[in-house]
């Protein structure tokens, strides 16, 4: 392909991307193939010749389209929006065309200064400290990762990476029995295993680690010869949204010396808003490092995740490892990459840049406190339907309900509901039974788009009841 070619499909493709967004409605959420149909429809071997775009683009209409499922879908209530937004898209566009690899500050001076920037611009969006810097990270799993490896180097004097574990004794990691299960491979991945993951049991409305349970664990731990490493605070779990109280969670941390975690993958984007804050984020300053998305609820495109850092020595100490061939010389500079598990990084603070220039914070903030309120709008609609029951209240934007029925009767319910294709959902577990959530997050959803939702559930489940 020469670069006139290039130009011709690029303004087609572009003028698709438009088309399919303007025309998502009219299209089912889930993909509606069975396993198998589109691997049987593509060639078992590689071409040996080249093929015409225009053959290329008919087989993507004709066998990757069908089985798509449509993240940007308004009716989308399944897990956690991965947004999209119209200038977060054009500057992945500028990102792809460049194709830099961003590893190091001579590699692209510009994609670290502006990453830098960007993490200070979202750092006063949601009201941390000064004196917090940090990284962009491709998903909260990579932060994760990086934090649960930092508290497991601090706690054995950074002698883990070097020396390894095995005399290292059992490093324990305490959070609630709500964290994601990204928290759970992070302890596999690191060497500290499942067995020393503490899971301990929530309290209250919002479901939030259980403090006295939380303290009598770290006391126990040590009198029976046990290494306690770090705390794992949620802001907006996966499963119900339960949220940590952050500020008793924080003084058990300091007065036990432990490094702190906070995944506020989710949820982190709302903080945004100044009444959010002081719901869900008081008590905040401290954590050592905390984790939110900006690709699912603030529009970024995937992939995009923001780790905090109070103070980034101990992550550096622990994933720092500078051969001569990456060194830079001259002036001091950052290099993010020394920051993170991978070597190689993307441009990903240009789409950051782009959407809060063209949205500006307050357009943000609308967008997610539209959809807090129509979340709540349409649990009562779904408590109304008779023999429903509304499990979790809404926490932000998520809440879970149950149809009339065992657990079988629920996973009937969505499987019905996204073969229907109108709206999608996903199911969970709650207190030992099986709940179907539902979270209002996409980023061009509107009110009859979520209203909607209760008239289909009401619609599905009268065929099925």
């Amino acid at each position: 392909m020469n670069w006139d070619e290039f130009s011709h499909w690029g303004k087609s493709i572009s003028d698709w991307a438009a088309d399919y967004h303007k025309t998502l409605s009219e299209r089912p959420v889930r993909a509606q193939t069975q396993p198998g149909n589109i691997a049987a429809q593509l060639p078992v071997s590689p071409p040996d010749g080249g093929e015409a775009m225009e053959t290329i683009m008919g087989d993507f209409e004709r066998i990757v389209m069908p089985g798509m499922t449509h993240w940007q879908h308004p009716r989308f209530f399944a897990y956690f929006p991965a947004n999209a937004a119209p200038p977060s898209m054009l500057a992945e566009m500028l990102v792809t065309t460049i194709a830099a690899q961003c590893m190091l500050w001579q590699t692209s001076p510009a994609a670290t200064e502006v990453e830098t920037v960007m993490i200070d611009w979202l750092r006063q969006a949601l009201d941390l400290p000064e004196g917090y810097c940090g990284v962009i990270q491709d998903s909260a799993s990579s932060a994760t990762l990086s934090a649960v490896l930092t508290m497991r180097e601090r706690a054995t004097g950074f002698t883990g990476n070097r020396e390894g574990l095995a005399t290292k004794g059992n490093l324990r990691i305490y959070c609630s029995n709500q964290v994601h299960s990204s928290i759970d491979r992070a302890c596999w991945v690191t060497g500290i295993g499942q067995d020393n993951l503490v899971k301990l049991p929530t309290t209250g409305p919002r479901h939030a680690i259980d403090t006295k349970a939380l303290q009598a664990a770290i006391v126990a731990d040590r009198a029976a010869g046990h290494i306690p490493a770090g705390i794992i605070a949620i802001t907006g779990g996966t499963g119900i949204g339960a949220c940590d109280d952050l500020a008793p969670v924080l003084k058990i941390a300091q007065q036990e010396d432990l490094y702190t975690h906070l995944d506020a993958a989710w949820a982190g984007s709302a903080m945004i808003c100044p009444e959010f804050q002081q719901d869900f984020w008081a008590g905040v300053d401290g954590y050592d490092s905390i984790v939110f998305n900006p690709h699912k609820w603030m529009g970024a495109q995937f992939d995009c995740s923001v780790q905090f850092l109070r103070d980034a020595d101990p992550q550096l100490n622990t994933l720092k490892i500078e051969p001569e061939y990456l060194k830079t010389s001259g002036a001091a500079v950052t290099n993010y990459s020394e920051w993170t598990i991978p070597l190689g990084r993307r441009f990903r603070a240009l789409k950051i840049w782009f959407l809060i220039r063209a949205y500006g914070l307050d357009g943000l903030r609308s967008r997610i406190r539209n959809h807090v309120t129509w979340a709540t709008e349409v649990c009562e609609a779904i408590r109304a339907l008779d023999g429903f029951e509304i499990v979790t209240e809404p926490i932000l934007s998520l809440f879970s309900f149950r149809c009339p029925g065992d657990d079988d009767a629920q996973q009937r319910l969505v499987d019905a509901l996204n073969e229907d294709g109108r709206i999608y959902l996903t199911q969970g577990t709650f207190a030992g039974r099986k709940i179907i959530r539902f979270q209002v997050g996409q980023f061009d959803t509107t009110r009859k788009d979520v209203m909607m939702a209760a008239d289909v559930i009401r619609d599905v489940w009268s065929k099925l009841a």
